[in-house]
């Protein structure tokens, strides 16, 4: 065999080798990718692929709060992403029906504790989230509110709520007042008596109706209403509560007579929600019905000796029934998946545990909690009152705020009825019969 020859059949065998050599390699390879496990292929997609929850959030006044607490979560928690967004209009439930209508809830979503939202709880449209750490330390009560008919355990509220009158101790001094009222005329007189002092008596937001409803409207539904019925709940169940009478005719015609006895300001029917607030803790107006959820804005107005008093919408010689609920919470969507879902049960525990400094401390609202940490945010004698409240509800069939007791599409047909009553566009006799027929039409149609 010539050297040539040899040469040639040296460099097809080593040809021939080396390729050999390339598929094993490659098969090899095969295999390793075959073997690799799930759950690091898993972690790889959620490196790559970061969980994205959409939440849908009603906060008036602590928007930035939010977006402070959803970046604090993000930060702890970098596989998690939160697309966050705020609910406009005059209401949680205007936002929440035409999501609900087409099972297209965000995956973290603001709601009250109301029949309706109970019902979307039982429908499958919310998640279960009491295994949740903020479930097992909610007070007794508002775990019962929040507890559906079927037994889900549907949203945990932002805390304990009421609306309470917020007054300058200064002004109520300066005009000759030396205490709160107790009643509705004696109310009235504080008025007046504020009014001769050179004072805006009281700012009301009548250009949102929300609070027209939270206030006055609730608890004149207590004092007027509840407190002489006591199957009242039932009745709005079944649609046979009458408010065509004297007691109902009163809830609106003590909204009218703040604006004939000139107790609120001369814009009182534009006046929003933030600029109600302003005027009171800029020392413009001597009262303001609001929530306990503003208690952070209204306690330290500027250079101001605050206090609280429970609304007197009381008859005179009556017991004052208090308005005792929950704030509006935050639910889980079902729809969503099992992944989504867990990331929202975290960060709703985030929200309650160590996100809550952040949006507490402005707000200054009642936590929901059993045990309230000594270093909690807020004011010691509105903490104490609203305690006082809770114990004298504790034995009576107390409503709480308006939403959490009316018809979801009662409440868009009563929001118009108060700035039209307020306004004097309409009656109160006809404003009390339009809502005893809402009540009964809504009844109606459930029983279908």
């Amino acid at each position: 065999m010539t050297v040539r020859v040899m040469r040639g059949l040296r460099i097809f065998i080593a040809g021939m080798a080396a390729a050999l050599l390339l598929t094993a390699c490659e098969r090899s390879e095969e295999r390793t990718d075959s073997a690799e496990s799930p759950a690091s292929r898993t972690t790889a997609m959620a490196t790559a692929e970061p969980v994205v929850l959409t939440a849908l959030v009603w906060a008036p006044d602590w928007a930035e709060e939010m977006h402070r607490v959803a970046d604090a979560f993000m930060r702890a928690h970098p596989q998690v992403r939160i697309n966050l967004q705020f609910m406009i209009g005059n209401s949680v439930e205007e936002n929440l029906k035409p999501r609900a209508a087409t099972d297209s809830l965000p995956d973290i979503i603001s709601v009250n504790a109301s029949p309706y939202t109970a019902a979307l709880a039982d429908q499958g449209l919310l998640a279960d989230v009491g295994t949740t750490q903020a479930w097992g330390q909610l007070l007794e009560g508002l775990q019962r509110e929040w507890t559906s008919p079927g037994g889900r355990r549907y949203g945990i509220p932002s805390g304990l709520a009421t609306t309470l009158i917020y007054y300058n101790r200064d002004m109520f001094e300066r005009a000759g007042i030396s205490a709160p009222p107790t009643d509705f005329d004696a109310f009235l007189a504080t008025g007046a008596a504020l009014r001769r002092a050179g004072f805006i008596p009281l700012a009301l937001s009548g250009g949102f109706p929300n609070m027209l409803g939270n206030g006055p409207f609730s608890y004149g539904f207590a004092n007027l209403v509840a407190a002489k019925v006591p199957d009242w709940r039932a009745r709005i169940a079944d649609g046979s509560l009458q408010l065509d009478n004297p007691d109902g005719v009163a809830i609106f015609t003590r909204l009218r007579t703040l604006v004939e006895q000139k107790m609120v300001q001369a814009d009182c029917l534009r006046a929003g929600y933030d600029a109600t607030l302003r005027q009171f803790a800029e020392g413009r107006a001597a009262m303001t019905f609001q929530g306990t959820w503003a208690a952070g804005t209204l306690m330290n107005g500027r250079n101001m000796r605050v206090g609280v008093f429970v609304p007197p919408w009381n008859d005179k010689g009556q017991p004052l029934e208090p308005v005792l609920g929950s704030e509006t919470g935050f639910a889980v969507a079902q729809r969503s998946s099992a992944q989504q879902r867990e990331a929202a049960v975290q960060f709703l525990d985030f929200l309650y545990g160590p996100g809550m400094s952040i949006w507490q401390a402005k707000r200054q609202n009642i936590p929901p909690f059993r045990v309230i940490a000594p270093d909690v945010s807020g004011d010691r004698d509105l903490f104490a009152l609203v305690e006082d409240m809770k114990r004298d509800a504790a034995g009576a069939n107390a409503p709480g705020l308006y939403y959490s007791l009316l018809p979801v599409n009662t409440i868009d047909v009563l929001h118009p009825l108060l700035q039209a009553v307020l306004s004097g566009r309409q009656s109160p006799a006809r404003a009390a019969r339009a809502l005893q027929d809402s009540i009964a039409e809504q009844a109606r149609l459930s029983a279908k």
